[in-house]
């Protein structure tokens, strides 16, 4: 995406009009409009969250869901501790990106009841939005890559470089370096646990 900081400065995710969120725009199901807001996210270069949610008290259906930037409030300051090795990254900058989800009174669809497109931080540019949560995807083909390297004594860090050589490059990898770490971490895990157990 390309973005423009604007009167207020905040960046404006340039996207294309019919995927934009605008009030107004009505859904079937509220899965249907967050899954909304997620595929705008993803092609503007940011994450998102789910929020807070309001409920109907004559049944106790979801009246209203926000759905924020996940870069949305503050972090309260940790206490620092003497064990403490490795500091948080700020992953907070109090931005005011989000959609609000209303449910229509007389029906069981949902509505856009509000939108604050801008943020308070840079987006994630074309080249590098494959790192962004939910543009990562460790799919079956990666899992068995993984494993099959494995058995070979070959790491995870070493696969995913090996990987990338065979898909062309870290853009079109689908997954970061952590992803494929952890999911051979927990495999092992469940591997020793299931050997222990026999």
């Amino acid at each position: 995406p390309l973005c423009a900081a604007n009167i207020d400065n905040e960046w404006i995710p340039s996207c294309p009009t019919h995927l934009k969120p605008v009030v107004g725009i009505k859904f079937d199901t509220l899965q249907q409009g967050i899954s909304f807001y997620e595929n705008y996210a993803r092609l503007s270069g940011f994450d998102t969250r789910l929020y807070s949610t309001k409920k109907r008290k004559s049944d106790g259906k979801i009246s209203l869901k926000y759905c924020v930037c996940n870069k949305e409030g503050f972090r309260e300051t940790p206490r620092l501790q003497s064990n403490c090795k490795k500091k948080r990254p700020i992953t907070r900058m109090g931005c005011n990106a989000r959609i609000t989800l209303k449910l229509i009174n007389d029906q069981d669809n949902y509505i856009i009841f509000s939108f604050h497109e801008g943020h308070t931080h840079p987006l994630t540019t074309p080249n590098s939005a494959h790192h962004t949560k939910q543009s990562r995807n460790l799919t079956l083909a990666h899992k068995k890559y993984i494993m099959d390297n494995s058995r070979a004594n070959i790491g995870a860090t070493k696969s995913y470089r090996l990987m990338k050589e065979h898909v062309g490059g870290y853009q079109n990898m689908e997954a970061s370096v952590t992803d494929f770490k952890n999911f051979k971490e927990t495999s092992e895990s469940i591997s020793g646990a299931k050997m222990h157990r026999c």
